[in-house]
């Protein structure tokens, strides 16, 4: 999967936390997602507009991110609740990354076909 590919899939699966997402199809959003974060922030810093660009930028992919991560979450076997695990100081947060550069559970899980397997 490639970055189009993935952010298009992500834009359309907004609210659809059922299912499995591919490593790609996470990391390839997050990094797209971040990318543009920061350009976003430089340009309201420039333009002194208080960061409301990339203010609004992040609510808009607020429910993408957390949809691709519930499903990636998925992909590896676990329960998307686990994206709590993040508000555990420095723990969470280190867990959760090493969960979601896991590669996907071989064959079906309870949340359905490996996505690598299509």
């Amino acid at each position: 999967m490639d970055i189009r590919e993935s952010i298009l899939t992500c834009l359309s699966k907004y609210i659809d936390f059922n299912g499995r997402a591919r490593r790609s199809e996470y990391w390839w959003f997050a990094l797209a997602a971040g990318a543009v974060s920061l350009v976003l922030t430089g340009l309201g810093r420039t333009l002194g507009i208080f960061n409301v660009l990339a203010t609004i930028f992040s609510i808009a992919v607020f429910l993408p991110e957390l949809a691709v991560t519930w499903r990636r979450l998925h992909d590896i076997g676990k329960k998307g609740s686990w994206f709590f695990i993040i508000l555990v100081p420095i723990v969470g947060v280190i867990l959760l990354i090493v969960w979601l550069a896991q590669d996907s559970q071989p064959g079906s899980n309870e949340y359905g076909p490996n996505p690598k397997e299509m």
